[in-house]
């Protein structure tokens, strides 16, 4: 205990383990929130359900906040639904026997210098025969008037401006997410900002019938994320990227590293032909090439996580570090202490587990350290190319569909850099620690 409190207060001489365990809890406090606030199958359904579940939000934006660094702002997403108590949705119902008159009216403030992506009215009707008939009003900050659409609701309807060629036309051939806010004889086309007003004029036509609308402004910036092409918030996969690549670095490493550890020990103490079979093993195995097995596995039998990193894990055991440790404990096993073990009958078990094995675990450290950002690199890697586990979203995952989707190419960068600036912040900062600890655990990098 006093030699591992020793060994922290000498890491805490570098500054460098101080950021790289500032980042690393920063890591861990991330990844436990995104498992406490998205539980794994909300996560699941979340990122698996496309449109249907994201139909709130506009396709492939930015981050809002690259507001912040932009002189003419982007608009951001508007929703506004009469179900929902809000102040900017007023909901007034005249009784007229046999049924009544009912006007949603939704009142926003539109700040931004580029016209909407999308608007769309999301209709929730209730009626047992006759449907309700609904005009829709436009009201632009100069007090302008504009007729959108009349007709009758059905079941789950949905009037998407854009597709309206109707309106289209008597805007003059200019495309209404565009027309609507336009100011008039202003070339080129600019938005006009200001207060806007939408009112749905409805009249229902049997007693307990109503009416309903959501409506939504599709901007052209949303949340801390942005958005990919299937209207998905980023940030499901950036906060779920954490805990996926902190555990499979973590998993893969420590099993890796303790296992090859483990035989390289027993080889030794037995020598013979057990150290002989480890050894030859040990050099088949480095001929192997580690990716493209992976990339075996995940094509012809399963892309799960759990598979990859088990034979992660298998293909790792035998590698380079058996024969490293090997020439370490060759030397342990000479010291007088281990003679003297031998000389009360200790077993060939204690004396790995109790002697051998403890003796190397300061070279242990750091190596295993060093390791974890590898393999978050290995998993993101698998997904980009493809062979990531199909279920979970992870970094890896965006940046694939980043990559499928053409982001570089259409100036998306949001989408690709996201990730890969997390990808890069984890691997240096237990890069960084890796290296302290190897300066802490070995006196002769001390000085250096």
């Amino acid at each position: 205990m006093r030699n591992l409190q020793r060994s922290f207060q000498e890491l805490l001489r570098y500054p460098s383990a101080i950021a790289s365990l500032v980042i690393i809890v920063l890591l861990l406090a991330v990844s436990a929130y995104a498992v406490i606030a998205i539980p794994y199958n909300q996560a699941l359904v979340l990122w698996r359900g496309g449109e249907n579940i994201w139909y709130q939000l506009p396709k492939t934006v930015p981050p809002a906040w690259i507001n912040y660094f932009r002189s003419d702002k982007l608009p951001d997403t508007i929703i506004l639904n009469s179900q929902e108590e809000n102040k900017d949705v007023e909901k007034v119902i005249e009784k007229t026997p046999p049924g009544s008159k009912i006007d949603i009216t939704y009142t926003f403030d539109y700040p931004y210098n580029k016209f909407p992506q999308e608007l769309a009215l999301y209709f929730t009707p209730k009626y047992s025969e006759k449907p309700p008939f609904a005009s829709i009003l436009w009201e632009t900050p100069d007090g302008r008037e504009i007729r959108v659409a009349d007709f009758s609701v059905q079941d789950n309807q949905v009037l998407r401006f854009s597709q309206d060629s109707k309106l289209k036309r008597r805007l003059g051939g200019v495309f209404p997410q565009e027309g609507l806010f336009a100011g008039p004889d202003i070339e080129p086309l600019t938005p006009l900002k200001g207060t806007y007003k939408m009112v749905i004029k409805g009249i229902a036509f049997e007693d307990e019938s109503d009416l309903d609308a959501e409506f939504v402004l599709y901007g052209q910036v949303y949340g801390i994320a942005g958005t990919d092409h299937l209207r998905r918030d980023l940030k499901v996969a950036l906060l779920w990227g954490f805990p996926v690549a902190l555990a499979f670095g973590l998993l893969a490493a420590v099993g890796t590293t303790v296992t090859t550890m483990i035989i390289a020990a027993i080889g030794t103490w037995f020598s013979g032909w057990v150290d002989e079979l480890i050894q030859r093993i040990t050099e088949v195995n480095l001929v192997l090439p580690l990716l493209p097995i992976l990339i075996m596995v995940g094509t012809f039998y399963s892309r799960s996580i759990w598979l990859i990193l088990g034979v992660t894990i298998l293909l790792s055991i035998f590698g380079g570090g058996i024969k490293t440790y090997r020439a370490i404990f060759m030397q342990v096993r000479e010291s007088p202490y281990i003679e003297a073990a031998r000389a009360y009958g200790a077993s060939g078990g204690r004396i790995i587990f109790l002697y051998l094995i403890p003796r190397i675990v300061p070279l242990l450290i750091p190596q295993l350290v060093v390791l974890i950002p590898s393999y978050v690199f290995l998993e993101a890697s698998l997904a980009v190319l493809g062979l990531g586990d199909p279920i979970l979203p992870t970094w890896g995952k965006i940046i694939q569909d980043a990559q499928a989707n053409g982001a570089l190419y259409q100036g998306m960068y949001y989408w690709v850099l996201e990730p890969a600036v997390l990808l890069m912040l984890t691997g240096l900062a237990f890069a960084m620690l890796g290296f302290a600890l190897d300066r802490v655990f070995n006196p002769r990098l001390r000085g250096m």
